[in-house]
This record gives C-alpha cells, sequence and structure tokens, in this order.
C-alpha cells in the first residue's frame, strides 16, 4: 500500500466515525448545574407536576420511574412508582438503572436529594414558581432529554395562552379574589403563588397578596374585612370545600354566588395544565366585575 493511499483510507475512516456528543450542562435551581454526557433515556421524576413537565417536553418516553400521584398525562399511570415527597424507595430506583433523577427545589426535602446524589446518580432540581417560569422548565427539561423541538414548541404554545389571556383583560378593573387553599386551619396563598398570578392575568387582586408567607394561615376575620367579590377554591371529592362560607350571606362573593371551585390537579400543579383553570376563574372574575 502506498502512503498516498494510507492516508486516503485512514481520512476516511475517520470522517465516517459520528464525533462524540458535547456533554449536556443545564442550570437548576440554586445555580446547580447537572452535567450529563448524553441526553437523558431512563428519567426519574419525583414529583407529579415535573412528570407532567417531562411529558409535555417530549420527554415521556424516557421516563422509567415517576412519584406517587403521576397521574397525567393517563399514560404516566403505566410507569413504576418510586415513592412520594415523604420517602423515596431506594432499591426501586437503584434497580431502574436511571441516568437521569429530576427533583422539584421546593417540595423535595434536601436530606433526599442529597441521599440521591450519593448514589452517584445525576440530579436534576427545578425551581419554577410562577407562571412565566413554566416555558423556561420545559427548555431546560427538553434539552436534558435531547427533545429540545418538543420542548420549545411546548413552550412556544404555553406563552402565547398565557400572553393571550393576561391581553384580554389588561386594563379591566381589579376584582377582589380569595383562594382558599385549606379550610381548617383556613389557609391562602400570597402574591408570589402561581394561582395568585392567574387571578391577576384574569384581571383580579389577590387580597393576600401581601401576606410573607406563601401559603399563610388567616383568619375568617380578615377574609371577612377583605370583603373577597370571588372566593375560590380547588374541587374536593368529599364534599364543597366552600359551604362554610354561605354562612355570611352578606358578603360580595357569597351575595353574588361567586364561590367558585377550579379544576384540583390543574389548579395544584405548575405545568401548563394550570392555564385550565383560567376559564373558570375568568368568568367568575368577569361576572364580579
Amino acid at each position: 500500500m502506498t502512503a498516498g493511499l494510507a492516508i486516503t483510507i485512514a481520512a476516511g475512516t475517520r470522517a465516517g466515525t459520528p464525533p462524540a456528543p458535547a456533554p449536556i450542562s443545564v442550570t437548576g435551581a440554586g445555580g446547580t448545574t447537572t452535567t450529563l454526557p448524553a441526553p437523558a433515556r431512563r428519567i426519574i421524576s419525583l414529583a407529579p407536576h415535573l412528570t407532567e413537565l417531562l411529558f409535555a417536553a417530549g420527554a415521556g418516553d424516557r421516563l422509567v420511574g415517576v412519584s406517587a400521584y403521576s397521574d397525567h398525562p393517563p399514560a404516566a399511570l403505566a410507569i413504576a412508582r418510586i415513592g412520594d415527597s415523604h420517602a423515596f424507595d431506594i432499591e426501586r430506583i437503584l434497580a431502574l438503572r436511571p441516568d437521569l433523577l429530576v427533583g422539584w427545589d421546593a417540595g423535595n426535602a434536601p436530606r433526599h436529594i442529597a441521599q440521591l446524589r450519593r448514589l452517584g446518580i445525576p440530579v436534576h432540581l427545578e425551581g419554577a414558581e410562577r407562571l412565566d417560569d413554566i416555558g423556561a422548565a420545559l427548555e431546560r427539561l427538553g434539552r436534558l432529554a435531547g427533545t429540545e423541538a418538543a420542548a420549545h414548541e411546548a413552550a412556544r404554545r404555553y406563552g402565547e395562552r398565557l400572553a393571550d389571556l393576561r391581553a384580554r383583560h389588561v386594563g379591566a378593573a381589579r376584582v377582589r379574589v380569595f383562594h382558599q387553599v385549606w379550610d381548617e386551619p383556613l389557609m391562602t396563598i400570597n402574591g408570589r403563588h402561581p394561582v395568585s398570578d392567574l387571578i391577576a392575568a384574569c384581571g383580579g387582586e389577590n387580597v393576600f397578596a401581601e401576606s410573607p408567607a406563601l401559603v399563610p394561615v388567616v383568619s375568617r376575620e380578615a377574609v371577612l374585612r377583605a370583603a373577597p367579590e370571588v372566593i375560590t377554591a380547588a374541587e374536593a371529592d368529599d364534599g364543597d370545600p366552600l359551604a362554610a362560607w354561605r354562612r355570611w350571606p352578606t358578603l360580595p362573593a357569597v351575595a353574588a354566588g361567586l364561590l367558585v371551585r377550579l379544576p384540583a390537579d390543574a389548579v395544584s400543579r405548575l405545568s401548563p395544565r394550570l392555564l385550565e383553570a383560567a376559564e373558570p376563574l375568568c368568568e367568575a372574575i368577569e361576572a364580579a366585575r
């Protein structure tokens, strides 16, 4: 073999060898960076809303394990359960051989995340908190799973829906809204909560927006003083969560019949489905206006 032919063959071999994929680095909650040698193919979700986000980002077929209560979309019901926010089944997680765990910065206990990281499995902490954060969360998860195109399209559609919702109510007179998280003790939300964002997008005003706690406990007297024109709560399987308010018929929301139950899963999970709660909420606020 001549030197020229050898060089030609060697060059052809190198040209036909696909380059090694570049590492993927994504910054998560608290500035932590997750680096993967290649897109994740076996992902475990540690919270129900993260399961929804991963499906929305086009990575549903990469999920091999999910936390309890991951019930949307229906395909999530067929995926192995690995425990809940109180305790994860470490043996089950290891048996599933994940190459990425996706956790929730505000919902998974730091000691659980530390324990999982000690196993040597990459953990991405997602810290989306507001309506405007959902699109960016989809993009991050799509990057980690190698489904960037699907994730970008999902983020674009979500962003358009949110912008349209806000545009329809811009400049409208504010309507006072009380959102009840729990009845005993009586709990609500402050202005940093995503449901408060949803109230604002519909042209409403959260009457406890200035409370320092994200989910403060309030007195019934404080609600009566705030005189909300609309009162909302998530639907419940065991009756009407807002029934007790009917004892105060002079309360504006009660007088107007605007005690509104919102779709429970949609209003309690930070995913694109949160906008599904906007229709009944916006209708009630418009009726009050």
